[in-house]
């Protein structure tokens, strides 16, 4: 799919890995609607990528929240082609701790935001993206773009409700894939590694040093802009499908 003029739903677009995906789509000369639950910053993205872009407020475990954010989107650009969703939250606890077994509710809300409401997100703008004309010869009518975590494959000690959540995300992306495919919609996970958002930024050296040092090459952690470049090549190749790829300068996790 071609990015001009295309419509882009981004889910945590505000800052780190959704904000770097809007500045590539709206320099590729298409449109985005940053969803976001931290108002203040939604708006001064939007109001910094000009009027390409729109804020919508909205928290994604909601239902009806994401759906009010959805219908603005519609009245303001009329279509939806591509859903980016890179709303979510990380947590660390062990399974049992010195204060006894983790708290259920506090497992279920990374399970909530993580997991379903990735879900949430894309189940909505599917329905939109189904509505499109083919864009293609393919008869393609939209792309979908989740984010996992290599902790869905080799997450520490401490991450069970994370990995769990990011596992998730892997595990419905080709069952998500075949649901979507005679409505023209592709669906792919980036699993990245360790990146310099604005969680991972405010770790402090003794724990950021270890994390870098598992990774393989390069040397560093990655940049949002490497994400934003995989999801761009996501949208623009129409073979790849029902796939998840990790972005990782080939780390793997140790257990600490």
């Amino acid at each position: 799919m071609e990015l001009n003029d295309r419509v882009a739903v981004i889910t945590g677009g505000a800052s780190g890995l959704g904000r770097a995906t809007a500045d590539a789509i709206v320099a590729a000369g298409g449109k985005v609607a940053l969803v976001d639950l931290n108002e203040s910053l939604v708006q001064r993205a939007a109001s910094e990528l000009g009027d390409k872009a729109a804020a919508f407020v909205a928290n994604v475990t909601d239902a009806d929240s994401v759906q009010a954010a959805i219908d603005g989107v519609m009245e303001r650009f009329g279509a939806i082609h591509i859903n980016v969703n890179c709303a979510g939250i990380g947590a660390a606890a062990r399974t049992v701790g010195r204060d006894g077994p983790l708290d259920l509710a506090a497992f279920s809300f990374v399970i909530q935001v993580n997991l379903i409401g990735t879900f949430n997100s894309l189940r909505l703008c599917a329905f939109h993206m189904g509505q499109n004309e083919p864009l293609n010869e393919d008869g393609e009518r939209g792309v979908i773009i989740n984010t996992a975590s290599v902790a869905a494959y080799d997450g520490q000690i401490g991450q069970a409700a994370y990995s769990a959540s990011k596992g998730g995300v892997v595990g419905m992306t080709l069952p998500i894939a075949r649901d979507l495919a005679r409505s023209g919609i592709r669906v792919c996970t980036i699993a990245p590694g360790l990146f310099e958002t604005p969680m991972m930024m405010g770790m402090p050296d003794r724990v950021r040093g270890p994390l870098i040092d598992m990774v393989q090459f390069p040397d560093r952690l990655g940049e949002p802009t490497e994400y934003a470049l995989l999801a761009r090549q996501i949208v623009e190749n129409p073979y790849l499908n029902g796939e998840t790829i990790r972005l990782d300068g080939g780390i793997r996790m140790q257990p600490r």
